[in-house]
């Protein structure tokens, strides 16, 4: 008697790793020129099949990023794009009111048709809460109660006094991401199925004052996918400094300047990183920096193990911050070079949506 032969179950698809581009809006330049040059950044990015585009809040120094209203700098772009997911990196929520944040995300996601991306952290300059009248000793748990205000908002549960939201926000849910440099962080992140972002750098404990970046960071992936309620897919984001020129020597000579410019901030501040005069070799790994031609920076990335493990990679100039058309080439090799050698593939073309008020209004 035969059988009939049993075809073995189908393999699971391997998820399509995201390709996303960062700004923390540190051109060098005021800020109106900063916020058009951005703009441009990013619309380059989805003309070459980037997933997501992220920009991050900062208050007062504009010399650690130069937007202090992330909200509404995605909402102009929403209208200048189409396709490219936006979202925040980060949003400090300790210094907001968290029902405004609510509102506002509400009615941005729903004018860029479903595309926002809402990305919270504590934050960490004490300067600035104390111009808000907070303690940055408390930002931790001023952060907690302000997450689950922002939750309970976007459920659509009764707040204080009996209201709801309006336009609700439950769609959001599924789309926050909490930033951390600790497991103890990744960990309250998995647990809550929020998605996990990643610094591009971290500072080193003087106990392992040398560790890659990926040996202080697979612990905090391994908290966050322990904590993970069963069954749910992790998302995780790694940001990561690149910069792709055509020329090493021009990408080095760019980078150098960047990175000693960073590294006297960081000294004038008190929170030297490396010395300004240190040797660009120790500039570069000071600032986990990946730079040189598209080989140069495949082979660098390639030997970050941590990447192997994220949903998201979202590369950004910082420090390194050469000029505009430098930047547009970097985002072109970038995406048609670096990232496919890493294994992303654009995403196939969808049915485009029709026009959202914003893009309609633009």
């Amino acid at each position: 008697m035969t059988h009939p032969q049993i075809s073995p179950p189908p393999q699971a698809a391997t998820p399509r790793k995201r390709l996303g581009f960062f700004s923390r809006l540190l051109d060098e330049a005021s800020a109106a020129e900063r916020y058009r040059l951005v703009a441009a950044q990013i619309r380059h990015a989805e003309a070459h099949g980037f997933d997501s585009a992220w920009v991050a809040q900062h208050h007062f120094h504009e010399h650690e990023g130069g937007l202090p209203a992330p909200l509404v700098f995605l909402a102009y772009l929403a209208a200048q794009t189409k396709r490219i997911r936006l979202g925040t990196g980060i949003i400090t929520l300790p210094l907001e009111n968290a029902l405004r944040v609510a509102e506002d995300a509400a009615v941005l996601d729903l004018l860029a048709n479903g595309r926002l991306e809402v990305g919270v952290g504590t934050g960490g300059t004490p300067a600035s809460f104390t111009a808000f009248g907070l303690d940055s000793e408390q930002r931790r748990e001023i952060f907690s109660t302000q997450l689950a205000t922002l939750r309970r908002a976007w459920a659509g549960q009764p707040l204080a006094g009996g209201d709801r939201i309006y336009p609700a926000g439950k769609q959001l849910l599924g789309r926050l991401w909490q930033a951390t440099f600790s497991a103890h962080g990744a960990a309250l992140a998995g647990a809550a199925g929020d998605g996990l972002m990643l610094s591009r750098t971290q500072p080193r404990s003087a106990e392992a004052p040398h560790a890659t970046l990926a040996e202080i960071q697979h612990p905090i992936i391994d908290a966050y996918l322990a904590a993970l309620p069963a069954g749910q897919a992790p998302r995780i984001v790694a940001s990561r400094s690149l910069f792709v020129a055509d020329d090493r020597a021009e990408a080095l000579r760019l980078a150098d300047l960047g990175l000693r410019r960073s590294a006297a901030r960081h000294a004038a501040i008190g929170k030297p990183m490396v010395a300004p005069d240190a040797p660009l070799s120790q500039l570069i790994a000071a600032y986990d920096a990946h730079v040189g031609t598209v080989d140069d920076v495949v082979a660098s990335l390639r030997a970050d193990t941590t990447l192997e493990r994220v949903s998201d990679i979202v590369f950004q100039v910082h420090s390194m911050d050469p000029p505009q058309a430098q930047i547009l080439r970097s985002i072109e090799l970038t995406a048609t070079e670096v990232a496919p050698a890493l294994g992303w593939r654009a995403a196939p073309p969808t049915h485009t949506p029709a026009d959202s008020p914003l893009e309609a209004i633009a």
